[in-house]
């Protein structure tokens, strides 16, 4: 196949790009599961060298599938941020042989870690923080570690719909964050509506957490396709963007694209450079090719993973 030439992208929309956006969208990032990776016959021909490609472990996917993932992506010159979802590993044992596993075949030196989307545990771990405390990563010299964060809360940690623990979770992992050589973020779940993005990312910072936050963002999709997504991963009152888009039936089987929450986050982060939104963080739920065209046809081509 033949290797798209961003240069040549990038050429007859430059003069139409905003350079607020086309700022806010360098170093993005972009997630995939090896069921749709499977799907790309070169991954060069779709993100810039360097694009870090987190890979989803969904439960039922066998590590033999995420490491041979993560070595394609790595060989085709991606660094690889593997999910370590705490409450499918068993144990110590387990969590060690993966790290060994990622780092010997396929050269990963970076993680997210979370809670995972199961309601039992498979045994000793429910929290990312638990992966953590084993010092597993540090020992294995990992330069990333990443977690997760919910600017709309999340009812699997506060079932009342509060903020309590979530944000009680965040300043055990700020504070961690000062013993360890590694770099750690936040990588967040999804929303669609910038004023509470930057109403909760200011709020961490007043409450002395200075971690930099990847924002997760939902890449086009069909508007049915990104209310389903929506509601299994619990979004919050951004859902009523999608609400008030889904009144308009002549829109129902159009993409939904994250146009307004780029350009109102863009935006507030021109006129605020300390904000502490660092980069993007796109799950595709429209396919990974929709979602990577989109980026560079908006100004997201010379991604340089800082963070």
């Amino acid at each position: 196949m033949a290797l798209l030439n961003f240069k040549k992208v990038e050429g007859p929309v430059a003069g139409t790009l905003s350079p607020e956006v086309e700022s806010f969208l360098q170093g993005y990032s972009i997630e995939v599961m090896p069921r749709t990776a499977e799907k790309v016959e070169d991954f060069r021909a779709l993100l810039p060298r360097g694009t870090r490609v987190y890979i989803a472990h969904i439960e039922g996917t066998p590590i033999e599938d995420m490491v041979a993932t993560a070595k394609r992506l790595n060989a085709e010159g991606f660094p690889v941020m593997p999910h370590f979802p705490a409450r499918i590993i068993k144990d110590k044992a387990t969590l060690t042989d993966w790290i060994a596993r990622y780092q010997g075949e396929a050269n990963v030196d970076q993680a997210l870690l979370l809670a995972g989307g199961v309601d039992k545990p498979y045994g000793d771990f429910h929290s990312s923080m638990q992966l953590l405390e084993t010092g597993a990563f540090d020992a294995a010299g990992f330069k990333h570690l990443h977690v997760a964060g919910h600017p709309e809360g999340n009812k699997d940690i506060d079932p009342d719909g509060g903020m309590k623990n979530v944000d009680e979770a965040l300043h055990w992992k700020q504070k961690f964050s000062e013993s360890t050589d590694a770099k750690m973020a936040i990588a967040t779940q999804f929303a669609f509506e910038a004023a509470p993005i930057i109403a909760w990312a200011d709020s961490l910072k007043a409450a002395g957490i200075d971690l930099p936050i990847h924002i997760g963002i939902a890449g086009p999709a069909k508007l049915q396709t990104m209310i389903k997504f929506a509601i299994a991963c619990g979004v919050g009152a951004s859902m009523r963007v999608l609400q008030r888009r889904a009144k308009d039936v002549t829109k129902l089987l159009t993409p939904f694209e994250p146009t307004e929450v780029i350009s109102d986050l863009a935006a507030h982060k021109a006129a605020n450079p300390d904000f502490n939104i660092a980069q993007v963080h796109f799950f595709p739920l429209g396919g990974i090719k929709t979602n990577a065209h989109w980026a560079i046809e908006n100004g997201g081509s010379a991604a340089v993973p800082v963070g």
